[in-house]
């Protein structure tokens, strides 16, 4: 009877960490919007319930249960948005998390992939459209707005990275292109990965090793 009741709390268990892990993967950065706050470039703080839609690229708030976007007007007049203990500033008309400012600069650019439901295909296949080709038809009525799409259709999320240093903008969409970067301490970068296991897609591993290279 023991092993019985251990097996259903086995199975309960499992299917709870699988809707968990559901949750969390979105076309959001937060797996719900936040209460925030909106530095402007004139002083002025506004607090909202945010969200980054890292399909629409667009730092989004939440108004009486109503998903708007900021303005062209008004993100021009925005300084830095403070979400959930990250910040994050414009740059080149698309908002990025600062990871690092001091010394240097590291920021992550959030985006994604979403692939919707495949179309019928002969002999009872289906055909995958890419998210490029078919982003205008399933955003067109709301749905990337919503903070879950439907269960068919897959989110891959991906950051890319960018580095300011001595006035210079880089971006590295791969650990390979990090290590070219750095190719004149090519012994150092070895020495870190060889201890440390880096994760490219997790922003705090990337930042720990970019500032082992940038200040060690």
């Amino acid at each position: 009877m023991k092993h019985i009741l251990l097996s259903i709390a086995l199975l309960f268990t499992g299917i709870f960490m699988q809707a968990q892990e559901r949750k969390f993967i979105s076309h959001y950065v937060f797996p719900e919007f936040v209460k925030g706050t909106v530095l402007m470039k004139n002083g002025a703080r506004n607090e909202a319930l945010l969200n980054y839609n890292s399909a629409s690229e667009e730092m989004l708030f939440d108004k009486n249960e109503q998903v708007l976007a900021f303005s062209d007007a008004t993100v021009n007049q925005v300084d830095t948005v403070f979400i959930a203990g990250k910040k994050f500033i414009l740059m080149d008309g698309k908002f990025k998390e600062i990871l690092h400012d001091s010394g240097y600069g590291l920021f992550a650019e959030h985006k994604c992939r979403v692939i919707p439901p495949g179309k019928p295909a002969a002999y009872g296949g289906t055909s995958q459209t890419s998210s490029s080709e078919s982003y205008s038809s399933w955003s067109s009525d709301g749905r990337v707005y919503k903070l879950q799409l439907p269960d068919d259709f897959k989110v891959l999320p991906y950051t890319v990275y960018w580095l300011r240093k001595g006035g210079e903008l880089r971006s590295f969409t791969s650990i390979k292109q990090v290590q070219k970067f750095y190719r004149s301490k090519k012994n150092r970068f070895k020495e870190y990965t060889d201890n440390n296991k880096v994760d490219f897609n997790d922003a705090e591993s990337f930042a720990r090793l970019i500032d082992f290279m940038e200040t060690k």
